[in-house]
């Protein structure tokens, strides 16, 4: 599928409200794909917004679902306090940090019901019996990938695809580990080394993602093996993503640092660097998902206040570049600047 596009180019998954049907839609339409993200949601949402996005499309597009993990036994105690200290200033109670699968049973069998034709995991392996069902429906199965360990474990667990993540993306990393003693919840690589590692090791394909926003890198990792890129930070400021507008107003600003944490979530993220990632990032303890509920009011509160620093304002390293024009108008650039990064290779490559 990924390597029959017109335009190697697909909208990544977003969870928490980027992703919308009319942005994978937009994306199917321009040439592209993209990725539904059915994290977060109910099992009865994620089944509304696939028949919203097959009513826009007869394009085939994927879901991503997040791979429940083991309950973490980290001390809570100190971050509660510090989470309730801002709940306080927000006049609003702190969320409860509850440990949960989020309904990933119930939503492998929408995503199997609705005969959507990728699904793609992140944080770690479906269970064998999954990789079997979606296999016996035609389903191809995508598994996120951040290190050769991984991708190994992917293959030999029946992944028809992977989708290489590179240190430099923006929201959470798609380790299948939360180790505290890593930063990035597992050791961190740049995406063109982890693509040359893992495409030494494995003939499946693979799907570059991590920090890429413009056409050149594009061309950059269709050059080094990947049959397409996947984008999300480049498509924030669509106007058919369903960003917050403090988040869109903070992506435009251009004037913040990234950084990887755990404040917000519990697993390693990366976001715009703002007051709550300063004041409480590095007391943030490794336990998803129980920190996501934790902090999820605050969130929610800060932006419905407009708040920035009190929000996760998810970003990959190239933010600065992205625009804010429609999706299939950042699809149509990305192709251009992709073939003029082509073209520029051509001649430096040819003989003379």
């Amino acid at each position: 599928m990924f390597a029959d596009l017109a335009v190697p180019v697909v909208v990544a998954p977003m969870a928490g409200g980027p992703s919308t049907p009319a942005l994978v839609a937009g994306a199917i339409e321009a040439g592209g794909s993209g990725f539904l993200a059915g994290a977060y949601l109910t099992p009865d949402a994620l089944r509304t917004q696939i028949e919203a996005t097959r009513a826009l499309t007869a394009g085939p597009f994927g879901v991503n679902l997040f791979t429940p993990g083991a309950e973490s036994t980290a001390d809570l105690t100190d971050y509660r306090s510090r989470v309730a200290a801002e709940a306080d200033r927000l006049g609003i109670a702190a969320g409860t940090p509850n440990w949960d699968d989020d309904h990933y049973a119930a939503k492998l069998d929408v995503v199997l019901d609705a005969r959507v034709p990728v699904v793609s995991f992140t944080f770690g392996l479906p269970r064998p019996d999954d990789v079997t069902r979606l296999h016996a429906a035609g389903v191809l199965v995508v598994v996120t990938v951040t290190t050769p360990t991984e991708a190994r474990a992917a293959t030999a667990a029946g992944a028809d695809a992977l989708c290489v993540q590179g240190a430099a993306a923006g929201a959470h990393r798609g380790t299948f580990t939360n180790d505290p003693a890593f930063p990035g919840g597992a050791p961190l690589y740049d995406l063109l080394p982890a693509l040359r590692l893992i495409g030494a090791e494995t003939g499946l394909p693979l799907i570059a993602t991590g920090g890429l926003v413009h056409g050149a890198d594009v061309a950059a990792v269709v050059a080094a093996g990947a049959v397409a890129a996947q984008l999300g930070t480049a498509f924030l400021r669509c106007p058919e993503a369903g960003t917050q507008p403090a988040h869109r107003a903070a992506l435009a600003a251009a004037d913040r640092e990234t950084t990887l944490t755990r404040a917000f979530s519990g697993r390693p993220a990366r976001g715009l660097v703002n007051r709550f990632i300063t004041d409480h990032g590095p007391a943030a303890p490794a336990a998803y998902p129980q920190i996501h509920h934790l902090t999820r009011p605050v969130r929610a509160a800060a932006a419905q206040a407009g708040d920035p620093e009190a929000m996760a304002l998810w970003a990959g390293q190239g933010y600065p570049l992205a625009t804010d024009g429609p999706v299939a108008e950042v699809i149509a650039t990305l192709a251009t600047q992709a073939a003029a990064a082509t073209a520029r290779l051509a001649s430096r490559f040819s003989p003379h």
